[in-house]
């Protein structure tokens, strides 16, 4: 996540002019602020706001789960990004968009979107809670759906490729805040090679012992690396043919359409084996539907939801499973506080059951962790190849954010970096400088100007960056075109042209007379800019191309040219001028009649000349030499009395004065 701008902490002498409450930026965790889950971050920066994810905390349940919405206005926020589908950073999201003013517009993947209502509705039918603490039902789901827009982003990161997912890339540019994620905090991961054989060794010896393992796993994500992993040994070795593998997500093969939808987005090694097969198509798994259709009478693996272990078949078999010592646990993925999942880690001797009684907790329990989240070696070098000069670390405990925080800062002790770790609702603020970097580029940095020298050309903002370049280059160096309007108008005028070019010459410097080269015509050529030809004896026309300069000059050479056709004398013959009056009279007549006969429908021409208008049996007669009305009825005699006026004075304006 980043924003344009320079910081003013990185330079010697901060300007305090620039300091200004609009370049300030505030940065405020509605949730994952010193604690995993329920990820929400809330942005302001020149009047824009921005949220980024709408999760929920795995560890409560009601309005307790959600982030701290109340701390903000929901109609103020312009954008709201879901970086993916995890619960934690998108299952509150039906419940901000159904549930509270939030009018603003949301964007997720399009892979995010396809899961989305699937994980979704999965979450609604597994919690266990009243009616009363549903934040959210089908419908709101339903209706979500068509509030989200598709863009490309990404929350969760791993810079390591694992056996379906390429590891995250570093973006083109360097930004100036990176808001990362510090789940693990300073603790490293086992290399992939050494946690897949740890993983199967344990679920190898627990089965020949006679025991059950248990996996729970949320239904994507984690899931399906490990059934690629199991489905691949079981192949390696036969003699585990009769121990079944059940995967116990009704979900997650729904789901599994969309991963063979997006294929392109898996890595190499899962494209390739697709143009042959479909490595989701396991061989030795098999699926189960709820924990009736288990036949629990020999060893088995179950990879069952949720990865909590709070609710859900993993929970039911983990309550059936707990007091066998044969048995066995294997965590995969990251745990929350407040968790079962997490209390086990610990392997006390007692775990409560979902009935509430007390059982002994015999099974062994193993954490391997596959999990998404980058571990410190990840981070660091993610971060010391992206070196932005803030960052601000979420999703993370508070004890683990502390130690990454300390090892951060004496990692990046030699530079200028900022590293914070707010808490839930506490807000940060960093202030930028609003000038902006422009390159010259193209035919404008063939020479370099010298200091007081003016550079003039086209800006261009391409993402972040700004250049300037000569509108010849503008082709060159992006996807745009430029293009010139010439324009042209015709101005009656049937004095001497040398009137024109004579006035033209008292006000601008530069008039050059020639004859136009097609027409042959006598042409004006004012500032280089403007061209003025005489069309005929009547006529006149101005020529030229659209710019802020052009159009000035052209208007004042109209504008010349008008008052020099008023100002000319005018003969007209008596006779002519009565005829045109004749005329126009009759024009004028019919016009009043149409526009009445509009108005009130019958109008008749009476014999004495006048008008007879009959509304709903009200006749008034109307003078139009006076406009007098006659009529027993007062309101039809108004009406008709200010209808006339005013289509006479429309009809003959007040004219010209003879000036």
């Amino acid at each position: 996540m980043a924003s344009t701008g320079q910081p003013l902490s990185s330079l010697k002498r901060p300007n305090p002019a620039v300091n200004r409450e609009g370049d300030k930026l505030i940065i405020t965790p509605l949730g994952a602020g010193n604690e995993v889950g329920r990820s929400c971050v809330f942005m302001s920066f020149k009047g824009k706001k921005i949220m980024f994810d709408c999760g929920i905390h795995p560890a409560f349940s009601g309005m307790a789960a959600l982030p701290y919405f109340d701390e903000i206005d929901p109609a103020s926020i312009d954008v709201l990004l879901v970086t993916h589908f995890h619960l934690d950073h998108a299952a509150s999201l039906p419940y901000f968009l159904e549930k509270t003013t939030f009018k603003g517009r949301v964007f997720m993947t399009h892979a995010t979107k396809a899961i989305y209502k699937l994980i979704l509705s999965d979450y609604v039918k597994v919690s266990k809670v009243s009616v009363d603490d549903m934040l959210f039902d089908e419908n709101d789901i339903s209706n979500s759906m068509n509030k989200i827009e598709t863009v490309e982003v990404n929350g969760d990161y791993s810079r390591e490729e694992d056996r379906h997912l390429r590891a995250a890339e570093i973006p083109q540019f360097s930004p100036d805040i990176c808001i990362i994620e510090s789940t693990y905090g300073v603790q490293l991961h086992m290399p992939r090679q050494i946690r897949e054989k740890l993983f199967t060794d344990v679920i190898h010896s627990t089965l020949m012992q006679g025991g059950r393992v248990l996996i729970p796993a949320f239904a994507l994500g984690r899931a399906q690396e490990l059934l690629l992993i199991l489905d691949e040994y079981w192949s390696n070795h036969p003699e585990l043919s009769n121990f079944p593998i059940y995967y116990a997500s009704p979900l997650a093969r729904k789901c599994m359409a969309v991963y063979q939808t997006y294929i392109n987005s898996m890595n190499e090694r899962i494209r390739n084996q697709f143009a042959s097969s479909n490595p989701f198509n396991f061989k030795h798994i098999s699926s189960l539907n709820s924990i009736e259709d288990l036949i629990d009478n020999k060893p088995c693996v179950v990879m069952a939801s949720p990865g909590s272990l709070q609710s859900g078949l993993s929970r039911q078999l983990f309550d059936k499973w707990c007091f066998d010592k044969k048995n066995a646990c294997v965590i995969p993925g990251y745990v929350v506080e407040g968790t079962l999942a997490k209390t086990i880690i610990n392997e006390p001797k007692e775990v409560t059951l979902t009935n509430g009684f007390s059982a002994p907790l015999n099974m062994q329990v193993h954490y391997i962790s596959f999990s998404a989240h980058a571990d410190y070696a990840q981070t660091s070098t993610f971060l010391k190849e992206l070196m932005p000069p803030n960052i601000t670390l979420v999703h993370g405990e508070a004890n683990e954010m502390g130690r990454l925080k300390q090892k951060l800062t004496s990692l990046f002790a030699d530079g200028n970096t900022k590293i914070i770790a707010p808490k839930n609702c506490q807000s940060v603020e960093m202030h930028f400088n609003s000038e902006k970097m422009v390159k010259t580029i193209g035919k404008l940095a063939e020479k370099t100007p010298e200091v007081g020298d003016i550079v003039s050309g086209l800006l261009v903002k391409k993402g972040f960056t700004y250049q300037i370049m000569a509108p010849d280059d503008l082709h060159v160096f992006s996807q745009l075109s430029t293009a010139n309007i010439t324009q042209r108008i015709t101005i009656p005028y049937s004095g001497a042209f040398a009137v024109i070019q004579h006035r033209l010459k008292q006000i601008y410097e530069s008039v050059e007379s020639s004859t136009d080269e097609e027409s042959g015509v006598p042409t004006l050529r004012v500032h280089e800019r403007v061209t003025v030809k005489q069309e005929s004896e009547n006529h006149l026309s101005v020529h030229w191309t659209a710019d802020p300069i052009s159009d000035m000059v052209s208007d004042s050479v109209m504008a010349l040219v008008l008052n020099a056709s008023r100002e000319m004398p005018r003969v007209l013959l008596e006779s002519e001028t009565s005829i045109n009056k004749q005329e126009d009279a009759k024009k004028a007549e019919k016009i009043v009649y149409a526009l009445l006969l509009s108005l009130f429908g019958d109008v008749k021409f009476g014999d004495d000349g006048k008008l007879v208008i009959n509304v709903d049996g009200n006749v008034a007669h109307l003078d139009k030499q006076t406009g007098d009305v006659e009529c027993e009825n007062e309101s039809l005699k108004e009406r008709v009395r200010t209808a006339y006026r005013r289509i006479r004075s429309a009809v003959k304006p007040i004219p010209l004065s003879a000036s």
